[in-house]
């Protein structure tokens, strides 16, 4: 365990509802959080921010979370989070400077483009564009929601190309906002 001292971004997951039972502290990406703990019910981000995953190796449903305390997941399911059990979770660096993405209606950067330096919260209505299949992250981390308004399933994107969402464990997923993670991670 880290001393109450310890700089740096970290996150510590507990076993049982309201930080009970063994707990397990982590300060950088941990594609299994299972090899460490049987199961996940409360999680405390001492600071940082952190995307959570269900399954192991970052796939499945995600969920961002800041700098706070979460002492009920299953109790989370009814605000908007599909799973009760984190299996992984990514640490979020900081981002300085300027956030750029490009969108595309299509897999493959195929279809209608659109570049992004800013939060969309409707792709339809700013660019007349029904869903993003795939895009281009030059600058910054990005939240995608797969419903107007940054509602519904999320995914994280940091710098790099994502042809395909399914690739990410997110078929049938076409999201129609996007948000920068301007926070102090």
């Amino acid at each position: 365990m880290l001393g109450s001292q310890q700089k740096g971004k970290h996150i510590i997951f507990y076993e049982e509802r309201n930080f009970q039972g063994r707990s397990y502290e982590c300060m950088s990406d941990c594609s299994d959080v299972s090899s460490y703990l049987s199961r996940c019910q409360s999680c405390r981000v001492e600071s940082g921010c952190f995307m959570v995953y269900e399954r192991p190796n970052f796939m499945g449903m995600q969920f961002f979370m800041r700098r706070g305390e979460y002492n009920d997941m299953q109790r989370m399911m009814s605000m908007g989070m599909m799973f009760d059990n984190i299996r992984s979770c990514r640490m979020i660096p900081f981002h300085r400077g300027q956030f750029r993405m490009r969108i595309y209606e299509r897999e493959n950067f195929g279809g209608q483009m659109n570049e992004l330096m800013d939060d969309c919260d409707n792709i339809m209505e700013r660019y007349r564009m029904s869903e993003c299949q795939s895009c281009n992250v030059m600058d910054g981390h990005w939240l995608m929601y797969e419903q107007p308004h940054f509602r519904g399933r999320m995914i994280y994107l940091r710098p790099g190309e994502y042809r395909s969402f399914m690739n990410m464990g997110m078929s049938g997923t076409r999201f129609q906002s996007m948000r920068r993670i301007t926070d102090m991670c």
